[in-house]
């Protein structure tokens, strides 16, 4: 009987790791989707100059991307990817360690120094954001 204990219990052990490790896979996945779709916004744009001050596109191509795909590609959001690209993704390294709920409040803070420090903080202390 015990065999028969221990056998779930590690199947239930595997069950739950496997659990964490595809919620990290879909995080990453996801914020690299997120990271991609600003950068190809700033592309659309015309460069890094130019994205800061046009938003055409995003109000032209959110309203398809929200139709096809949902409220995730409205406006707001599209400019925020827009911001994640522009703001993070140069200076710091660890920004897939964190949610986008993470970014999403480091992403107003215009000192990179202080950005960076909020991203590493975040990510070595394993904070949530309402800790953040």
């Amino acid at each position: 009987m015990n065999d028969y204990y221990k056998e779930i219990e590690h199947l239930i052990k595997r069950n739950e790791v496997n659990k964490q490790v595809r919620k990290i896979q879909d995080n990453s996945e996801d914020l690299n989707t997120k990271w991609e779709i600003g950068r190809l916004l700033v592309e659309a744009q015309g460069g890094e100059r130019r994205a800061k001050y046009g938003d055409k596109i995003i109000r032209e191509w959110s309203k398809d991307f929200s139709k096809l795909y949902g409220s995730g590609y409205n406006t707001t959001n599209l400019k925020q990817y827009r911001q994640f690209f522009l703001s993070l993704g140069k200076s710091a390294t660890v920004w897939h360690l964190l949610t986008w709920s993470h970014i999403r409040e480091i992403l107003p803070i215009k000192n990179e120094n202080e950005r960076n420090y909020y991203i590493n903080l975040c990510a070595s202390n394993n904070l949530s954001v309402r800790a953040l």
